[in-house]
């Protein structure tokens, strides 16, 4: 884990800051075919960081194309575990190499705070890719149970293309979970982060065709739902999907499946949590630390967060007067300050639904 730099530091580092603002496609930054834009902004200011390139459906097929291409002539599908496995090793020490323009980046773009970006996603992101990369030699095929003159022989195959669809609230890390078991597998991947935070994905990318991962495995086409998603959803050459984010839009996926080639779908959805406290808690600050961090990291941009809290009567006065204590343990204020424990929610239109 790399150590916590000091505000200025950070500041001089988000100052020295180029920002990626094309899709990354068969190796390369390109333009949105139609030439489109759209604007990212630091939701902590409202400062524009980037014109951001806007990917529609043609832009979806020269991705998938660059993709089946690479999956196909086995340019990673058909490289023997090992070599997959020591490029990916290579990927994650460049990011770890990169660790401090990482959590800047993605706190710029997100609104994190640095030392969350800094202390948990940039660390795990690198954790996520390594285990990956280490399992690729240690899975093991198997026999299936035949007499004496039959030998039958289990064997795990990549699936083919991959569209990965990426929610905003953990950029990075969302990516690993999605690139890391993708390409571990052999498998070629389109992926389209969140419109909101798009940077460090385009970064990543950008990192792993450096560490050697060959041009057209490795695709990022940024853009909105129904330009870029749908398309990947709906699209014949792409052989699974899988999707973080709010569970209308999860249903839009298996539509999609049905109405085209019924591909495979993962899903990981929203959630509406409730935390349960009765009267027989044995030490109520304790839960009320654990209530507040639960409903507060992230900013609450969690969907594993505490969003409900049920509590027996007996309880409730003593817990609220604890839970007002540990509140004021969460700093709010600017993001790449590491002394603060809160930043900016990730877009206006965000700030307005909690609110």
């Amino acid at each position: 884990m790399a150590e916590l730099l000091s505000k200025d530091q950070y500041k001089a580092l988000a100052a020295e800051l180029k920002f990626p603002t094309q899709a990354f496609i068969n190796g390369e930054f390109r333009d949105a075919l139609s030439g489109n834009t759209f604007a990212t902004t630091n939701p902590a200011t409202g400062e524009l960081l980037a014109n951001i390139a806007a990917g529609n459906s043609d832009d979806v097929d020269l991705a998938v194309k660059a993709a089946k291409e690479s999956f196909a002539d086995g340019r990673w599908s058909k490289l023997a575990p090992a070599a997959r496995k020591h490029i990916l090793l290579d990927f994650a020490q460049l990011l770890e190499d990169h660790a401090h323009e990482l959590a800047v980046l993605e706190s710029l773009d997100s609104g994190k705070p640095v030392s969350e970006c800094q202390n948990v996603d940039v660390p795990e992101t690198i954790h996520t890719l390594r285990w990956h990369a280490e399992l690729i030699d240690k899975i093991y095929d198997f026999s299936a149970p035949t007499g004496a003159d039959a030998v039958t022989t289990v064997v795990r195959e990549a699936i083919g293309v991959v569209g990965l669809v990426l929610p905003w609230n953990f950029p990075l890390l969302m990516l690993a979970w999605k690139i890391g078991p993708s390409l571990a597998a052999g498998c070629s991947i389109v992926v389209k982060p969140a419109k909101e935070t798009t940077l460090t994905a385009l970064r990543v990318a950008e990192l792993a065709h450096q560490a050697g991962v060959p041009a057209g495995v490795f695709n990022i086409v940024p853009g909105g739902g129904r330009e870029v998603g749908e398309p990947i959803g709906r699209h014949m050459d792409i052989a699974a999907v899988s999707f973080t984010g709010s569970t209308d839009t999860g249903r839009l996926f298996l539509k999609y499946s049905a109405e085209s080639n019924i591909k495979r779908v993962v899903l990981e959805l929203g959630g509406k949590n409730p935390a349960v406290v009765m009267n027989d808690v044995e030490d109520l600050d304790e839960v009320a630390q654990y209530l507040v961090a639960g409903a507060f990291w992230n900013m609450g941009e969690n969907c594993s967060a505490s969003s409900r809290l049920i509590v027996h009567s007996d309880v409730k006065d003593k817990l609220l007067e604890r839970i007002k204590v540990h509140v004021r343990d969460w700093q709010l204020g600017d993001p790449l300050d590491p002394a603060n424990r809160l930043g900016a929610m990730v877009s206006k239109a965000h700030f307005e639904k909690v609110r």
